[in-house]
């Protein structure tokens, strides 16, 4: 039996804000196999960002394990969750957070560059091909539109082969053709085997997903297959 990419075990994460304990996230506990597309859903302060954090490695739990791809999170250093960071997971904002001075396929080549990789501008090219701006290599971010500019962070979240693409808030600062645009592109990266967990407060963005995670005031409320 194939054990899951991601194993959230009775998280807790506890904020202090003026000398008392604020829990963001409240004893969590899910598990997400390979292939799943998971949408975690909630209102602002609902504690889903902060749980997006934990699942990043960008933050570490006060309470409780989050083991990524059989890797404890809790039992490596620094550098060690860097390199997880790196290797494993594939980053989306809602901010395209791209070098406004650069070619797209130089923004997608980026992460291959620092892990050392050969081939990289092969490599990013057929990424950039894969969600469908092939035609728009040698253009920088401000000849881009919203849509086409965060088309290129998710094939630089892709370049590197992930096992999980972590997406927060991707439509967030997109009109609504162009948010439905990069659903229906994260909707074909899981058909073609892509694991991928993305954070929303919109009910009409979990449509997409095949499983949806709601959390309120740091908690599970409900968790249900579409």
């Amino acid at each position: 039996m194939i054990p899951p990419l991601l194993i959230i075990s009775h998280i807790t994460k506890i904020y202090q804000m003026d000398g008392t304990g604020f829990k963001a996230v409240d004893d969590i506990s899910f598990k997400i196999k390979r292939g799943e597309f998971v949408a975690i859903m909630g209102p602002s302060g609902s504690g889903k960002s902060t749980l997006m954090h934990l699942i990043g490695c960008l933050d570490q739990p006060t309470f409780g394990q989050v083991t990524i791809d059989g890797y404890d999170t809790a039992k490596l250093d620094e550098n060690a969750l860097a390199r997880l960071r790196n290797r494993k997971i594939g980053f989306v904002f809602q901010q395209f957070n791209l070098l406004r001075k650069t070619s797209a396929l130089a923004n997608v080549e980026l992460p291959l560059i620092y892990a050392g990789e050969k081939n990289r501008r092969l490599k990013a090219k057929f990424e950039l091909e894969t969600v469908g701006l092939g035609d728009k290599l040698d253009n920088h971010p401000s000849q881009l539109s919203g849509g086409q500019q965060q088309r290129v962070a998710i094939a630089r979240a892709l370049v590197t082969d992930p096992s999980l693409i972590l997406a927060d808030e991707p439509t967030g600062n997109l009109d609504s053709k162009s948010g439905r645009e990069i659903m229906a592109i994260f909707q074909k990266l899981n058909r073609l085997g892509r694991t991928i967990v993305l954070v929303t407060h919109e009910h009409d963005i979990t449509q997409y997903a095949k499983r949806v995670i709601e959390i309120k005031d740091g908690k599970i409320v409900k968790d249900s297959k579409n």
